[in-house]
């Protein structure tokens, strides 16, 4: 691809045609040789992450999963809910072929030329299911404090024909990580029912067993029989994920933290071949707050590019989510009331990231 020639792009409007009209995105500003960033790109002083509110002793769990019937594999996986949100897994069962192979297809992708990308833009993509952007872009762009620096490519799956019809060619083998989570994931972590295109659909083929054998272990701790069926998509401001489970795969670039105690953050370093498992705010609805989506942010490196590739295991968009009767049948108040799924993700994109105050949408305050 031919090298970016440096142009003033400091007005508003020139920064959002070269970064979205253009489909240059943030890797485009990244190439120019940029001396500072944009304004719009720079978070406000608050939201930054500081040496002094690191703790560096502190770590998620990391669990091994080459055992997955031990019974002390399944209380790790419950305990690293209930405390932390968030924990990594190694010797999961997906081969370390499938995972780089994703890498190399998100890669491909981002690497292609601007014109290429803006396909699947939001204006022109052959589908709702296909759609490259950049940056957090909530119904109301007023919101947002500040731009993140990101480009994304989300791939929401609906069938294989349209996967292999529709998805850009260089993420083909994305549907091995289709295949990755099916095979391998999600038959692991509970009664979730995948389908998934070559590498990204067999990484996601070969995830499904990961998922369903962490759904098993954390629904049986709560007495609750199964999760009937989930859909997932593929889709840096303080958030929580909107999903049940989110299967994160990053590259060696690191950056991600995780809200600690007394507002601290905990860095989560990769570890090559591992996976890193974080609880949804579906789920700590319906554990009714057994379980806690946690808070995290992505931290730019400054001089690489990083990529990570999540999988979302989502609640369909038709579903009531709440507590589960089984986690109330002892008496339990229910601490969320029962909320269209649909309606959680459209008051999620409605404004800014905000740390975890998207769940209070389905919070119940009692007064006493």
């Amino acid at each position: 691809m031919d090298p970016i020639v440096a142009t003033p792009i400091s007005e508003s409007s020139n920064i959002t045609d070269f970064v979205v009209t253009n489909g240059n995105g943030v890797k485009g500003l990244s190439e120019m040789g940029l001396k500072t960033l944009p304004k719009q790109y720079i978070q406000p002083v608050k939201e930054r992450i500081t040496v002094s509110n690191i703790l560096p002793q502190e770590s998620i769990p990391i669990i091994d999963m080459s055992n997955w019937d031990e019974p002390k594999v399944s209380k790790s996986i419950c305990d690293a809910t209930k405390k932390w949100g968030f924990f990594q897994i190694i010797n999961h069962g997906v081969p370390i072929e499938v995972l780089e192979n994703v890498k190399d297809a998100t890669h491909r992708f981002f690497n292609l030329p601007a014109e290429e990308k803006r396909k699947f833009s939001k204006e022109k993509s052959p589908s709702n299911s296909v759609r490259f952007g950049t940056s957090f872009s909530p119904d109301s762009p007023e919101a947002e404090k500040a731009l993140e620096w990101k480009d994304y490519l989300s791939l929401f799956y609906v069938s294989e024909d349209e996967a292999s019809a529709l998805w850009p060619f260089a993420c083909k083998c994305n549907i091995c990580v289709r295949t990755y989570i099916r095979t391998y994931i999600i038959h692991r972590i509970g009664q979730v029912l995948v389908k998934s295109s070559d590498q990204v659909l067999e990484y996601m083929r070969g995830s499904e067993p990961v998922i369903q054998r962490l759904l098993e272990a954390l629904m049986k701790r709560i007495n609750v029989k199964g999760i009937d069926e989930t859909k997932e998509s593929l889709l840096m401001g303080h958030h929580s994920d909107m999903s049940i489970l989110t299967i994160l795969l990053e590259d060696d670039i690191g950056g991600l933290y995780v809200r600690g105690n007394n507002d601290s953050w905990v860095h989560v370093p990769p570890i090559s071949g591992s996976l890193v498992i974080n609880v949804g705010d579906a789920l700590q609805i319906m554990s009714n707050g057994r379980y806690k989506s946690i808070e995290h942010c992505v931290v730019a490196n400054g001089s690489k590019n990083r990529i990570s590739v999540p999988i979302f295991v989502n609640p369909r968009p038709y579903d009531m989510i709440g507590p589960f009767p089984e986690v109330l049948a002892g008496g339990e108040k229910a601490l969320y009331k029962q909320v269209l799924y649909s309606n959680y993700v459209k008051h999620f994109f409605k404004k800014a990231h905000d740390g975890k105050k998207t769940i209070e949408f389905a919070k119940i305050f009692y007064v006493f």
